[in-house]
């Protein structure tokens, strides 16, 4: 049998106590939020940076088929990261602190839920989303590693893992969603697949 590299054991080691440490009420709160946009058609925002932003897309995808597969029945959620046309246009002209609020003006109503994915929760255009969307009636929710940074004290609620590494803060991310979408999976009857 292979020897497991020391690097590869600290990293599970890392990863395993941000799970042990993980605030599941918050995470309970956040899939209260969705289930409250599924059952009111209300629309989901989510977005991020980097890895972030494919990690919005990926829990896009999961929540558009994955928690129901009939037609019409599931998350009316919108990755804003995934346009690559909108993106550099509003990037360009714009400013990249404002690829996100711009997209935000045009598509969001008054109660949509609006899901910021960060590491640092530092970045200019996520804040520039979040602040907007407080200021028109968007409920504001973050997924936050190492201090949370600006995002944790302008979002309306958080989910925050204090964990100063920018992938365990990207697997968490998507282990969390993950961990919703199940949940509200077997919340609708239907089988995880």
């Amino acid at each position: 049998m292979t020897e497991v590299p020391e690097s590869y054991q600290n990293y599970r080691i890392k990863l395993n106590l941000a799970l042990k440490n993980l605030d599941y009420r918050s995470v309970i709160a956040l899939e209260s939020k969705m289930m409250e946009a599924l059952s009111s058609k209300k629309q989901v925002f989510i977005f991020g940076n980097g890895g972030s932003a494919a990690n919005a897309m990926h829990i896009a995808n999961d929540f558009i088929y994955g928690i129901r597969k009939e037609m019409g029945g599931a998350l009316r959620i919108n990755a804003l990261p995934s346009n690559t046309s909108v993106i550099t246009c509003l990037a360009n002209d714009e400013g990249y602190d404002q690829i996100f609020v711009r997209q935000l003006s045009n598509l969001a109503n008054h109660d949509d839920l609006v899901i910021a994915l960060s590491g640092s929760g530092n970045s200019k255009n996520i804040l520039e989303a979040i602040i907007w969307s407080n200021d028109n009636g968007l409920f504001t929710f973050s997924i936050l590693g190492f201090d949370g940074g600006d995002a944790k004290k302008i979002s309306k609620a958080s989910i925050h893992t204090p964990v100063n590494d920018m992938q365990i803060s990207e697997d968490l991310q998507l282990i969390i969603c993950h961990m919703i979408m199940q949940s509200m999976c077997n919340r609708l009857n239907h089988d995880i697949t």
